[in-house]
């Protein structure tokens, strides 16, 4: 995971985007959400998250050719998302580029961040 003590400029690049946008971007199909297993962690997955709508969208390509970008507010996903992940021991994906890589991190750890 990344060092809390000194986020990457990728993460709190993303963390100011979100904030100022109020939310984030995924990818759906009706009830289903993009899950990619982690690159980074063994036995982890990762929820994609973007921070615009064309980072996003770019992704709708090859198996996910069929997904739609959605928008997460920051409400609803300290609400009804962060706890979920968090049991579940989800990550999540700060900005991916097409290659699938990037910064991957605890959704509380990331939540904490939106508080300093």
């Amino acid at each position: 995971m990344i060092n809390m003590n000194k986020p990457s400029d990728v993460v709190k690049h993303f963390v100011d985007a979100t904030f100022d946008g109020r939310g984030f971007y995924a990818l759906t199909n009706g009830d289903e959400w993009v899950i990619c297993d982690s690159a980074k962690f063994e036995d982890a997955d990762v929820l994609p998250l973007w921070s615009t709508e064309a980072g996003a969208k770019e992704h709708c390509i090859d198996e996910w050719e069929a997904y739609q970008v959605a928008k997460i507010e920051l409400e609803e996903f300290f609400e009804e998302w962060l706890n979920d992940l968090n049991q579940d021991g989800v990550l999540i994906g700060c900005d991916w580029q097409l290659s699938l890589e990037g910064e991957e991190m605890d959704a509380m750890e990331l939540a904490k961040l939106y508080k300093s």
